[in-house]
């Protein structure tokens, strides 16, 4: 018998680099930011229902903070499915934590992590590689990646250096011989130039069993902690107790850059990692040379993105080039659209001063 996929949505994110649209009250995976009226999270699980068999079978992982949010994007979500994380601790933290609620559900199951704020635009293609990293998991018992065939020398996401190939066919699965993170321009390039390389996705396939052994491998006093609070019962209290103290740090340095047991799928999908304002351009791009949501009015103005959330209000640019404009209620945002990475540093600066706090 075929095990169960069991999908796992991380949506404990705060979205910083789409700042000032994505706050910390309400961050970017509750957000609209295309025409289906439908925000990524929801994006998010009608993709993966539809690979489980229904809404019933998707759990979530978030802080308490978004809990309630959750629950109403969600409504056909079991809220027995909704992992709370007391705090956020980056995704080994997070990851360890479902596959201990898994691994009590399905022993046996296969299961797949995925982000909330990612965009697919070939669903029947995509489906295609969740299914064929799962029997890639069942067969060789690897911590599976979807890798992104990369189409310009990003410098914002992740590599995957592609191995020894495992299993051969339309989706050949590959060892994976090294991970990158987020090289300079000049690495990005070579990169793409060999065709040897994926970008990571930051999507995993694997058996609850092989990333729960990886765990006692690689980070044997987190995943005894964390174990042993989750034993007692799913008791609030000692998962509050001991989350607060693991490391915080993420599934490829606490797992994936420690294990020879990672394999990695390349393929296409229409994947875009809606990281920051620049991925608006990709999302919206039509004809004209700027991206404008709501009204604009430029004169001499380039490859631009002006957003405001104020229907009735206007943005006027002269003499711009490549540059992101973005007005809400409280905060009007410019920043040179090769420099929206470091959006996060003034979000930092903002919690720093509580005067400005409210801002964040």
């Amino acid at each position: 018998m075929t095990p169960p996929l069991v999908p796992v949505i991380l949506a404990g994110g705060s979205g910083e680099r789409f700042w000032p649209l994505s706050r910390r009250h309400r961050p970017k995976q509750f957000l609209t930011l295309d025409e289906t009226g439908r925000s990524l999270l929801q994006a998010t699980s009608d993709r993966l229902a539809s690979l489980s068999g229904g809404a019933e079978h998707v759990m979530v992982v978030t802080g308490g903070e978004y809990r309630a949010q959750v629950l109403e994007q969600l409504p056909e979500m079991p809220v027995e499915n909704l992992i709370v994380e007391p705090v956020a601790r980056d995704t080994a933290p997070a990851i360890l934590y479902a596959a201990l609620r898994v691994v009590q559900e399905a022993p046996d199951a296969i299961m797949g992590v995925f982000p909330a704020d990612h965009r697919i635009t070939d669903p029947v293609a995509f489906r295609r590689v969740v299914h064929r990293a799962a029997e890639v998991a069942r067969l060789t018992g690897r911590l599976v990646t979807l890798g992104v065939t990369p189409t310009f020398p990003a410098t914002g996401y992740g590599y995957i250096e592609r191995g020894e190939q495992l299993l051969a066919g339309d989706l050949p699965a590959f060892a994976v011989a090294r991970f990158t993170e987020k090289p300079d321009v000049d690495t990005a390039r070579a990169f793409l130039a060999d065709g040897g390389y994926s970008w990571n996705s930051g999507m995993f396939i694997w058996q609850v069993a092989a990333i729960l052994a990886a765990f006692q491998q690689h980070q044997p006093e987190m995943y005894a902690r964390l174990s042993a609070a989750v034993g007692r019962g799913r008791s609030a209290a000692g998962i509050r107790e001991v989350f607060p103290e693991l490391e915080k740090i993420s599934i490829d340095y606490a797992i994936l850059e420690k294990s020879d047991q990672v394999a990695v799928i390349p393929a296409e999908f229409g994947w875009d990692d809606l990281g920051d304002w620049n991925a608006l351009e990709r999302l919206l791009r039509g004809e004209g040379q700027n991206v404008a949501v709501g009204r604009h009015i430029g004169l001499d103005t380039d490859g631009a993105i002006l957003y405001t959330t104020r229907g009735d209000d206007l943005i006027a640019t002269i003499g711009l080039e490549d540059v992101v404009v973005v007005r809400t209620d409280e905060v009007t945002l410019v920043v040179r659209k090769d420099r929206t990475q470091d959006i996060k540093k003034v979000v930092q600066q903002l919690k720093a001063h509580p005067e400005l706090e409210r801002f964040a």
